[in-house]
């Protein structure tokens, strides 16, 4: 680990610490460093390493709803991967991203919308910092609010009941805890034997960059990709997405992989399929960029890309934990390997979110969290409360939007058999695009998979305008247990999208 004075000198939001990792210059942002200086308890019920949403999900309701005495530790900005590089500034700029679809789409209204500038980046990027900090700051509230202690610094394990926690000003203390919880998450992957690859940035890198660049290349096939490729592309950016299979979001369902994949072709993101990157050079007058890459059986040349952004996967941040002093299992790609119960294999010992590697979605996390502090604090009846993670909604911000619950077509084919299910499909133009040219109207198709004689629902993805927003309500229809029957009892909205999935024949 580097030094703790070296990595103070670190910018902000640097790309290549993890974010419950290491020791930041973050702190002069916040009231962090007047609390790390101030003593802190030798002694606590409850301490969660990480304060990211699940760690701040299981203390607040540790502390708030059952009274434990509960402490957070976190070395970079309260509320982890979600709140400061992930799903909160992500969605901000997917909807400055949806604003410039609708100017262009605006005319066809009949407005007469001319821009003046091209899409001012920097302003909008300070303005999503500043958003971004006031939550640092309402976490930090929160916390006090609830009576949970919060120490700016860095935590390493050494036993089952104590932690050494390093402050911001390098001095060393140990708090012994009758229970600890590993909620550290986990930080983007750049794969090392790519030469040059240290030129591009991880995923957390985007949120960096300062201008509206030129050209842009991203490597990756999952949502994240996926998600930054068609921001970039609405507002302008030239695009490339390298990917290593035909289709891209391949976790999801075919109908899905196969609309947004041809939907982003169509929209211009140029889809480099069946590619490697090889090697990346940096022209040391300009800082542009060119990517050499294997596409295929033919060899290519991509020059002048101003940003390459690695989002091939990530890594649970356990490293420098010293999870191995408590004697914590660990598993061959670094996850805390835990039960339905969130345990560890060492009792007063306890994981969840990321760093788990189960399913990496932030209301996962709290909600497990939630699920462990009632367990542990609350009354006899929450004695056996764990998370159930079957059946757990999930949205895409692509272009189009994209919404799943359940099991893939494939999925259900394995576990239930072709013979018994029953599928609905339908595919069909938005009423929004009635009053637009062909080739300003986006596709939307929706499925849902049902299995039995009863046509139990055991799957639905849809794809399309307002996904996000409509998988909430059906995903509590699908959590339920909801048939086809019950589907096609409710009457239809009309006239919406949505009511498509309550009239399918």
């Amino acid at each position: 680990m580097q030094s703790l004075s070296r990595l103070a000198r670190r910018p902000l939001l640097s790309s290549s610490i993890p974010a419950a990792g290491r020791i930041t210059a973050l702190s002069s942002h916040f009231s962090n460093s007047s609390l790390a200086m101030a003593p802190i308890s030798k002694e606590t019920d409850f301490l969660v390493i990480g304060g990211g949403s699940g760690g701040l999900g299981a203390a607040r309701a540790a502390s708030a709803r059952y009274g434990a005495k509960a402490m957070v530790i976190e070395a970079a900005r309260l509320g982890g991967t979600c709140v400061n590089v992930g799903c909160v500034p992500k969605k901000v700029t997917f909807n400055a991203a949806a604003i410039a679809e609708t100017i262009h789409q605006a005319k066809s209204y009949g407005f007469n919308v001319q821009e003046t500038a091209p899409f001012d980046w920097s302003t909008f990027k300070k303005k999503r910092d500043a958003y971004i900090l006031r939550l640092n700051g309402i976490y930090e509230r929160n916390l006090g609010n609830d009576n949970v202690e919060y120490v700016h610094g860095w935590a390493k394990v050494l036993s089952r009941n104590s932690v050494e926690v390093t402050l911001d000003d390098g001095s060393k203390t140990v708090v012994n805890a009758k229970k600890i919880l590993i909620a550290v998450g986990g930080h983007p992957t750049v794969p090392p034997q790519i030469p040059g690859a240290e030129f591009g940035v991880n995923s957390d890198g985007f949120f960096d960059i300062d201008t509206l660049p030129k050209k842009v290349a991203l490597v990756g096939a999952g949502y994240i990709a996926v998600e930054f490729a068609g921001m970039f592309n609405a507002l302008g950016v030239e695009t490339h997405l390298f990917i290593r299979y035909d289709h891209f979001l391949r976790h999801f369902d075919p109908m899905i992989q196969e609309g947004v994949t041809n939907e982003y072709e169509r929209l211009g993101v140029k889809l480099h399929k069946r590619s490697a990157t090889t090697r990346v050079d940096k022209d040391p007058a300009t800082g542009k960029l060119t990517i050499h890459y294997k596409e295929g059986d033919s060899e290519g040349v991509l020059s002048d890309v101003d940003h390459l952004i690695w989002a091939v996967g990530r890594t649970p941040a356990t490293a420098g934990l010293g999870l191995e002093s408590a004697g914590v299992t660990v598993n061959e790609k670094g996850y805390v390997a835990v039960d339905g119960f969130q345990n560890t294999n060492v009792d007063n010992i306890y994981a969840l979110g990321d760093v788990t590697g189960q399913v990496e979605l932030t209301p996962v996390a709290i909600a497990a969290g939630r699920k462990l502090a009632a367990r542990l604090y609350g009354p006899e009846q929450f004695r056996t409360a764990k998370l159930d993670y079957g059946n757990i909604p999930s949205v895409v911000f692509a272009h189009p939007e994209v919404g799943s619950i359940g099991l893939t077509e494939p999925e259900a084919v394995a576990k239930y058999g072709r013979e018994n299910l029953t599928i609905y499909k339908t595919n069909f133009t938005a009423m929004y695009y009635a009053m637009m040219d062909p080739e300003q109207k986006g596709p939307t198709a929706y499925k849902l998979i049902c299995a039995g004689p009863e046509e139990k629902v055991v799957g639905l993805h849809i794809m399309g305008l307002g996904s996000g927003e409509m998988l909430q309500g059906f995903g509590v229809a699908v959590k339920m247990g909801a048939t086809k029957a019950d589907f096609d009892s409710c009457v239809a909205i009309h006239p919406t999208s949505a009511e498509e999935l309550v009239t399918l024949r």
